[in-house]
């Protein structure tokens, strides 16, 4: 079943963010079971929005692609989390790649 990741994260900068989405490449080479992610600054805080397959795909490429990069960039603490089954998505025609 198709997930929503809700996910904030207090302390990470963008160049942390930049950092570890340099490493993991993740727009080149697109994880397993990924749909949509969205990320954003606000209130010293990294928040994010994914789309996933199921939760498995993201645990997975936690594990297998993103740990390792969070520690190179030096981030600290943990996110907070939330998984909500998806009911619906609508992606507006045109749209498409990273912005």
């Amino acid at each position: 079943m198709a997930v929503v990741l809700s996910l904030r994260w207090p302390g990470v900068t963008p160049a942390q963010y930049d950092t570890v989405r340099d490493a993991v490449r993740w727009e080149d080479e697109e994880p397993e079971g990924a749909v949509l992610h969205v990320a954003w600054f606000e209130g010293g805080s990294l928040h994010v929005i994914d789309v996933w397959n199921s939760q498995a795909d993201f645990e997975r490429f936690f594990s297998e692609r993103l740990v390792s990069a969070i520690k190179e960039a030096d981030i600290a603490g943990e996110p907070e989390t939330e998984f909500s089954p998806l009911y619906r998505r609508f992606v507006a025609s045109g749209i498409s790649g990273a912005a």
